[in-house]
């Protein structure tokens, strides 16, 4: 997991649901935890684009839902700012389905992905068909 070159916003606080662009099985997942990365003393966990988290299939394929897997969050809608200037935001938030190491799971990633994503995780920006 390699360091992000902007100041990305944590737009997701924990039990955020948000929509999975793979094709796992899963389509809305809700962000339980949010592994490696430090917290504050009685402040809920939040995510931004990039980060590694838990989450929960709340709806989906029978065999996947109510089960537990990692994901990176590939999309938010929460404008964020790049080191150039720009501000950057999508229409919706969204993950992907990975393992602990960050390779997905699935075969195929439904839409752009962001370039803070892409450069963290190579395996994703390596499936991805757009990077914005």
């Amino acid at each position: 997991m390699k360091g992000i070159s902007s100041s990305v916003t944590n737009a997701l606080p924990t039990q955020a649901k948000m929509d999975c662009v793979d094709n796992t099985g899963a389509k809305i997942v809700q962000l339980m935890n949010v592994l490696r990365k430090g917290g504050v003393a009685r402040r809920y966990p939040s995510a931004g684009v990039g980060d590694l988290i838990r989450v929960t299939v709340r709806r989906g394929t029978p065999e996947m839902r109510r089960q537990i897997f990692t994901a990176v969050i590939v999309r938010q809608r929460r404008p964020f700012r790049r080191v150039d200037g720009t501000w950057v935001s999508f229409e919706d938030n969204a993950c992907v389905i990975t393992n602990e190491k960050g390779e997905l799971r699935g075969s195929d990633i439904k839409g752009p992905i962001s370039r803070e994503a892409a450069e963290r995780w190579p395996r994703i920006a390596a499936t991805a068909k757009q990077i914005v």
